[in-house]
């Protein structure tokens, strides 16, 4: 798939006390992208130019990544504050509602931010990253769930995992992309360089990593769940090293519109792995959304 670069423009947001960079392409309803670890807008740079001719997508870098505000203060990575972003987002941009769609970290805060704003999500799209409620139901009684989320608890070392990733010009970054991915074309020696890039940028490693250090316990020991009524899409590369494809099993008991499509022989990186069959699956659910 070819990408034009310079179809998209370069914006900033003031949001809950802090600057936020997004890029965005298209007019019309909004559809706002959420992105994970170790990411940054780019991991949307398939979806951007497809979703535009319908929608105007806008593709944020959370905070904390690339060139969005870094706060330093671990308070700063509560939940609640990473939904207010999004909420301050979606209404500083004039709208009402948004289809709002996230992968990893980015997928996790659209779940909790799709229970506390259902008003302002038209339709929810989710990649690789399960229900907040099945997630920790494999944390607590889940082995092989337990193994594979093993780096999350190493994550909580102070200082160590910063030192790791910028170890011989932050390989564990291209290792991360490059050992994970089914397709090892799927990512250029330049996607890797700018995955590089936003993660050198000054504080930014620590914010990235304080995702795990302050929220992951919030999706491990939270609340009772109520059943959502935002029509929902999940989408799940097969191949997914950091978390098994078990955690989308009964998913339905918490989403009353629910869609769930697995794609085979691809990794955690599914909209980058097989950026056709995402867009070709997104498309299909928003328009037999509109349709119905």
């Amino acid at each position: 798939m070819t990408i034009a670069l310079e179809t998209w423009t370069h914006n900033t947001i003031a949001v809950n006390g802090i600057t936020l960079h997004y890029v965005t392409q298209g007019e019309g309803p909004l559809m706002l992208m959420l992105h994970g670890f170790p990411e940054f807008w780019y991991s949307w740079r398939h979806q951007i130019p497809e979703f535009a001719q319908d929608y105007k997508v806008v593709a944020v870098d959370m905070r904390g990544y690339n060139d969005s505000d870094k706060p330093q203060d671990l308070s700063a990575y509560h939940i609640q504050e990473l939904i207010k972003d999004i909420e301050g987002i979606i209404t500083g941009l004039g709208y009402e509602s948004c289809v709002l769609v996230g992968h990893d970290w980015g997928g996790a805060i659209a779940w909790y931010f799709a229970y506390s704003y259902p008003r302002l999500v038209e339709k929810l799209i989710i990649l690789n990253i399960p229900h907040p409620a099945k997630f920790a139901e494999g944390l607590r009684s889940n082995p092989q769930q337990i193994l594979k989320s093993s780096y999350t608890f190493f994550f909580q070392i102070p200082l160590v995992p910063e030192l790791l990733f910028q170890f011989n010009d932050y390989q564990a970054i291209e290792t991360a992309f490059q050992t994970q991915a089914v397709d090892k074309n799927a990512f250029s020696p330049a996607d890797i360089t700018a995955y590089k890039n936003a993660a050198a940028k000054r504080g930014a490693l620590t914010a990235m990593l304080n995702y795990y250090r302050k929220t992951m316990w919030e999706l491990v020991f939270d609340k009772e769940w109520n059943v959502l009524e935002v029509p929902t899409l999940m989408i799940w590369g097969e191949n997914d090293t950091a978390l098994g494809k078990e955690l989308t099993y009964g998913t339905e008991s918490y989403v009353r519109n629910l869609q769930i499509r697995y794609i085979p022989n691809c990794s955690h990186w599914v909209q980058q792995e097989q950026p056709e069959r995402v867009n070709q699956y997104m498309r299909e659910f928003l328009s037999a959304s509109l349709e119905s």
